[in-house]
């Protein structure tokens, strides 16, 4: 088992990004995820920096820390072949500990470049041709490839590691975990769902799979709840809205009725280790192999405080 930490790029600048990453590997997390998003969820949160930029940075100033994107729309406002060459460089500067995850977006941030943002099935498809390129990339040499959605013309990546990224595909049903199983070699997911992980067994899957646990850790519970109802009330109103609304504002609308309780209800919250570990391993029983903490509380020094005193040694006993 490995255990992530989850950057959370709406929520906070690049410096303070790059300083939480160095403070995750030396509270003894394996690894940190971050967000790729033009846009936060919610213009209270008032973030946004360029995930690329702040995984550089962090890759020069740790030492054994893992990276990953979590995750990257590798079709519309990015190009697979940007994302292709971003990826193999930072595997590079990185020492090969770099893993890709992607996924097939969200309108909040793909809708920028003016392309408009497809339907679901569309969408699946676009990635899984977005998957063919960057493979057919990193097999080095000269390639073109002409998709319905997606087209490459005489390009090469130079640069590439001897050992190429992870690619860790977004599952929220059997489809994408059978495209996880087909062009990935890993699984992310952000639901401890049975059915997720079987399918991607089903159908081949076998590599590392990563799933993204809410939590929110705060010296007491009423802040705990708080702080998750400020900044990430937005998660409750399901992928179907998520995956659509176009900006913040629209998430400040649609998640107006959800009320503290109704977080409560839904993430651990407050300094109770048993609720923090119980929500963890319902994602390690599914069948997760890296798990990844997104805690929302309102202390970021003190929660990493608290999952090297009392988390870590408890989940690897």
């Amino acid at each position: 088992m490995q255990y992530g930490y989850k950057l959370s790029a709406e929520g906070f600048g690049p410096q303070e990004l790059v300083r939480q990453a160095r403070l995750a590997e030396e509270s003894g997390f394996d690894f940190v995820e971050i967000s790729d998003h033009y846009h936060p969820w919610l213009d209270s949160q008032g973030h946004s920096p360029f995930a690329w930029t702040v995984l550089g940075a962090i890759a020069a100033t740790t030492d054994s820390l893992g990276l990953a994107t979590g995750v990257t729309c590798p079709t519309l406002r990015y190009h697979p072949a940007i994302i292709a060459q971003a990826a193999a460089t930072l595997a590079l500067v990185s020492d090969g500990r770099f893993t890709l995850g992607v996924g097939s977006g969200e309108r909040l941030n793909e809708h920028v470049v003016g392309s408009g943002f497809p339907a679901v099935a569309e969408r699946q498809a676009m990635l899984h041709e977005a998957l063919e390129i960057i493979r057919l990339l990193w097999s080095g040499g000269y390639h073109s490839y002409r998709g319905r959605y997606l087209r490459l013309e005489d390009a090469r990546v130079f640069d590439l590691p001897e050992k190429l990224p992870v690619i860790a595909v977004a599952a929220g049903g059997p489809d994408a975990a059978r495209l996880a199983a087909e062009l990935g070699d890993g699984l992310f997911g952000n639901e401890a769902k049975p059915s997720i992980l079987k399918a991607y067994r089903r159908a081949g899957g076998d590599g590392p799979r990563y799933g993204e646990v809410g939590l929110a850790w705060a010296p007491d519970e009423e802040s705990a709840v708080r702080a998750a109802h400020e900044s990430s009330r937005w998660s409750l109103t399901g992928w179907k809205v998520m995956s659509e609304l176009p900006n913040p504002a629209n998430f400040e609308a649609a998640s107006a009725l959800i009320r503290e309780e109704d977080v409560a209800a839904k993430l651990p919250c407050g300094p109770d280790a048993a609720k923090h570990l119980e929500a963890i391993r319902e994602y390690e029983r599914v069948g997760y192999d890296h798990v990844v903490l997104a805690n929302s509380g309102p202390d970021v020094d003190g929660f990493m405080d608290f999952f090297a005193r009392e988390l870590k040694p408890a989940l690897v006993r």
